[in-house]
């Protein structure tokens, strides 16, 4: 197995594009493990699936191969054949994810695949258990957090720019209710690895971010 970069975190605390950035630069393969949810949920709904069905949602996910392509600005997210990038990055789907993540079947299908994908080359992991439960041996371990406030401001400019009319209360609110979904689910709740690097990303462009992030790996490895 190559090297593990774990980069997890809440919404909106710039995991994504710190994980592509980094990805970019050092030359790993980057895997958006929180795109993998957000297809299954997708795809479970337009199959009529209930979410709630563990099973069914479980064995759906056995038959999906995802792919992760960076071009421009944009991860772009190919599941058996089809680009599924704008589909999946909608304000209801991310709801859809967290509720999808906590079915124990469903994260079992899942964590394998991811396992599978991260483990035959150097690898960035982008989640909210990477550094947990997914690849608890990471060679590095990241978690980004920020202020509420922050992140639902970075969220609205993101949903703006799609075009999406959800107000920054609403985004809020729902940012809100991810993190309660994510950190009490019993499987793989939210939350830092014992031994994870922590960035508060609040105030910080991703320039400042990125450096951070590269001090550690540069310290680690001049030991």
């Amino acid at each position: 197995m190559g090297r593990i970069i774990a980069i997890d975190g809440p919404s909106g605390a710039g995991k994504s594009t710190i994980s592509k950035l980094l990805s970019e630069r050092l030359g790993y393969i980057y895997i958006d493990t929180g795109a993998m949810y957000r297809t299954a949920a997708l795809l479970a709904l337009e199959a009529g699936i209930d979410l709630s069905n563990g099973d069914r949602v479980a064995q759906l996910c056995k038959s999906l191969a995802f792919s992760f392509r960076i071009e421009g600005d944009t991860v772009h997210v190919t599941c058996n054949g089809r680009d599924v990038t704008e589909a999946i990055r909608t304000h209801e789907m991310g709801m859809h994810a967290s509720n999808v993540s906590k079915n124990p079947q469903v994260r079992e299908v899942l964590v394998g695949l991811q396992r599978k994908l991260g483990g035959q080359h150097d690898a960035i992991l982008e989640g909210r258990d990477i550094g947990t439960v997914v690849f608890p041996q990471a060679t590095f371990k990241f978690y980004l957090d920020a202020s509420m406030e922050e992140r639902a401001r970075r969220r609205y400019r993101e949903l703006t720019e799609k075009g999406e009319g959800a107000s920054l209360e609403e985004v809020k609110e729902a940012i809100r209710k991810r993190d309660i979904n994510d950190s009490t689910r019993k499987t793989a709740p939210l939350k830092p690895a014992e031994d994870a690097i922590i960035i508060d990303t609040t105030g910080k462009d991703i320039s400042t971010v990125m450096e951070e992030i590269l001090q550690h790996i540069r310290k680690r490895d001049s030991r």
